[in-house]
């Protein structure tokens, strides 16, 4: 019992040092400052500058709306930025092997990787919390704001970007190539979160057509942003996500074949 116990233990701590190393490796990166800043850039940008529909100080309402129609968008590019590195560069390096030999699971290791690139997709969020207290102060009364519908969007957010940080491990599993990887998971974020859309607006319609709708990151992210924590949302974010893992899974295991 002892010894099943201290195993279980080395396993977590072997676990957790390759988690640190995933976000050390990050921001120990110049692009890895670069994705965050361009994030917080560009929204910036977009709620508090330039003169749009997204400008929050020209459409005379407290609300964040523009950040959360905006993020899902750069995430499209921020977080393949992210994962394209998390396996590519050790098949690249060769260190993947040496990886492998460490007395983890190939989903233990996967599991590693994923917390790692959510936790860095979270706290590219965490500055944005200095927009919703901007906006709360600036309402008239301050406070006057739809606060269930902006936690809301927040969670809708998260659980999009903890998707894609999927998506993005699974695609990084699939090459060497960084550069690869990072427009495969592009390619893939975009059509989960856009495609079945279209599919739905032009090609199919009725019934039929709002099933297929419903298959997209979009419809469930839209239905969350509304403030409502539907547990059918949350149960598909997790689905899919689980969905990728699975299949990053699989791949590391082609290894072997």
């Amino acid at each position: 019992m002892l010894k099943k116990c201290n195993f279980a233990a080395l396993k977590a701590g072997i676990m957790f040092t390759l988690f640190k190393k995933e976000i050390n490796g990050f921001l120990s990166s110049l692009i890895g400052y670069i994705v965050i800043v361009v994030f917080l850039l560009m929204t910036g940008l977009f709620l508090w500058v330039f003169p749009m529909q997204f400008n929050i100080l020209d459409f005379g309402y407290a609300n964040l709306d523009g950040l959360f129609i905006l993020g899902p968008f750069v995430f499209l590019f921020l977080i393949p930025a992210i994962t394209m590195r998390s396996f590519a560069d050790e098949k690249k390096s060769g260190t993947l092997e040496l990886l492998m030999t460490q007395p983890l699971t190939d989903l233990q290791i996967i599991l590693a990787k994923f917390f790692a690139g959510f936790v860095l997709v979270v706290f590219s969020l965490l500055p944005t919390l200095i927009y919703f207290f901007s906006v709360y102060k600036l309402g008239m009364p301050p406070g006057n704001l739809d606060t269930g519908g902006i936690w809301g969007s927040y969670t809708g957010l998260m659980l999009l970007g903890m998707t894609f940080v999927s998506i993005g491990i699974f695609s990084s599993s699939l090459t060497d190539n960084q550069v690869v990887a990072f427009v495969l998971s592009l390619i893939i974020c975009f059509f989960l979160y856009l495609g079945f859309d279209f599919i739905y607006m032009f090609i199919l319609s009725g019934k039929i057509g709002l099933m297929v709708q419903n298959l997209g990151l979009n419809a469930h992210y839209s239905s969350m942003s509304r403030g409502v924590i539907d547990t059918r949302d949350m149960i598909y974010f997790l689905s899919v996500t689980s969905l990728f893992i699975f299949l990053t899974k699989l791949s590391l295991e082609s290894r072997k074949w």
